[in-house]
């Protein structure tokens, strides 16, 4: 089977617009997507991003028209302007890696949790938050929470990011396929004809 490494941070509006369809195309291709939460500001760091505060002007304001644009393309609803934005990620991506270590699969959390900041107006940075996501969901939240708060997973939330700068992900979501990198969510189309067609990866050494 195939695999897809998916990389995202939960305080990305990028990656929830992308989250359904990468999640229809491993279905419709018979892929199995690996999930990877990523340290975003540290990716930002290393490979040339800026957290949005400290984009240029002309940058934060193309930044909103794109957004409309995705949103209205994707078909979800998206607040460009949510309340509780920035905040502090890091809790809810531990969690996303403690449900994939524990064997279950984190999509469903992601979607709730993607649209508790960017639909509900909801604090990601707040535990009873992610409490309820969690046990909506059908799992263990104190349980989640002990492994999330274990150093195991902050060595994977550590490693998801060393991996994402390695593979020259800009920023997220990024997927990685056989080692070519796709970043956005603008590129699930692309990354769909790469599977469908099975064509050699591409790569900085080509001609």
């Amino acid at each position: 089977m195939t695999h897809i490494d998916y990389y995202f941070s939960l305080i990305s509006p990028y990656a929830y617009l992308g989250h359904a369809p990468v999640l229809a195309l491993a279905r419709e291709t018979g892929s199995r997507l690996v999930y990877k939460p990523v340290r975003i500001f540290e990716l930002f760091a290393a490979n040339g991003g800026l957290p949005l505060g400290q984009r240029a002007p002309a940058r934060r304001r193309y930044r909103l028209v794109e957004l409309q644009r995705a949103r209205a393309q994707r078909g979800v609803p998206l607040n460009l302007t949510p309340k509780f934005f920035p905040v502090d990620p890091s809790l809810a991506d531990r969690c996303a890696i403690a449900l994939c270590a524990a064997g279950r699969d984190p999509a469903a959390y992601m979607d709730a949790a993607f649209r508790a900041i960017w639909v509900d107006d909801r604090d990601l940075a707040d535990r009873a938050v992610l409490a309820q996501l969690l046990r909506d969901d059908g799992h263990d939240a104190d349980a989640i929470f002990a492994a999330a708060d274990s150093d195991a997973v902050g060595v994977s939330y550590q490693a998801n990011t060393a991996a994402a700068i390695d593979a020259d992900l800009p920023g997220l979501p990024g997927y990685v396929l056989r080692g070519e990198p796709f970043w956005g969510q603008d590129r699930v189309e692309a990354l769909r004809e790469a599977l469908v067609s099975g064509r050699e990866p591409f790569g900085v050494s080509a001609n």
